[in-house]
C-alpha cells in the first residue's frame, strides 16, 4: 500500500532562485511538482521526502532555467485489487460512506457493507444494521478490501476506489473486536 521509492527526474530551476541552496530549491520544485499528483504505475505521490543526488546542471538556449538530473525519495501510496486496508469514515451519505485512506477518499457502497437493510440516520449522519444494530459513523475505523480502482492520472479528484466489508474479517474495527470478544467467551465457556 504506502511505498518508499528511490527515483530519478530531471529538474528545472529557475533563474530567480539561482542564489539559493540547490537542495533546498530542488527539493521545493519536486515536492511542487509530484505531491498529490497521480501515477498509474508508482501510486499516489504524498511526500517527496528527501533529495540524494543532484548532478551537474545544463543550460538549454534560450531557457533562463537551469537543468539538473536528481536521486530523489518520495512515499506513494499504491492500492492495489484486493487489497484490505484500513480507514477513518469521513462522510456518511444516504447510499454508503466515505473512508479516507490518506490523500484519497474511497467509497464503501451501502450493498457493499453487510447482507443486512441499512438504515441512514440522517440526524446523527451514521449508518445503522437493521437486525444488529451495529452502526457506522464519521471517525469510525474500517477494515475492507479495495473491490474497484480506476485511478485518473490527469484528474486526481475524478479517481475512484470502491471498498467492500461483505467478508469475515472486515468491518469497523469496535465490530472486529466485539466478534472477537464474543468468540474468546464462546471459547472460554467450552
Amino acid at each position: 500500500m504506502y511505498c518508499k521509492l528511490k527515483l530519478n527526474d530531471k529538474v528545472r530551476v529557475p533563474p530567480e532562485r539561482m542564489g539559493e541552496d540547490l537542495n533546498t530549491v530542488v527539493l521545493d520544485v519536486l515536492q511542487e511538482q509530484f505531491e498529490g499528483s497521480i501515477d498509474k504505475e508508482m501510486g499516489i505521490f504524498i511526500a517527496v521526502t528527501g533529495v540524494d543526488q543532484v548532478g551537474d546542471g545544463e543550460i538549454i538556449y534560450n531557457d533562463g532555467g537551469v537543468y539538473y538530473d536528481v536521486d530523489f525519495e518520495a512515499v506513494t501510496l499504491r492500492p492495489s485489487l484486493q487489497e484490505i486496508i484500513e480507514g477513518i469514515v469521513v462522510e456518511t451519505t444516504s447510499f454508503g460512506a466515505f473512508v479516507s485512506l490518506g490523500p484519497i477518499d474511497a467509497m464503501l457502497h451501502m450493498s457493499q457493507i453487510t447482507d443486512e437493510y441499512i438504515d441512514y440516520d440522517e440526524k446523527n449522519s451514521r449508518l445503522i444494521c437493521k437486525d444488529t444494530g451495529r452502526t457506522i459513523a464519521v471517525g469510525d475505523s474500517v477494515r475492507a478490501r479495495v473491490v474497484a480502482l480506476s485511478l485518473n492520472e490527469r484528474e486526481p479528484r475524478e479517481s475512484k476506489i470502491g471498498l467492500t466489508m461483505r467478508q469475515p474479517g472486515l468491518g469497523t474495527l469496535a465490530w472486529l473486536e466485539n466478534e472477537r470478544n464474543r468468540e474468546n467467551a464462546e471459547k472460554e465457556r467450552k
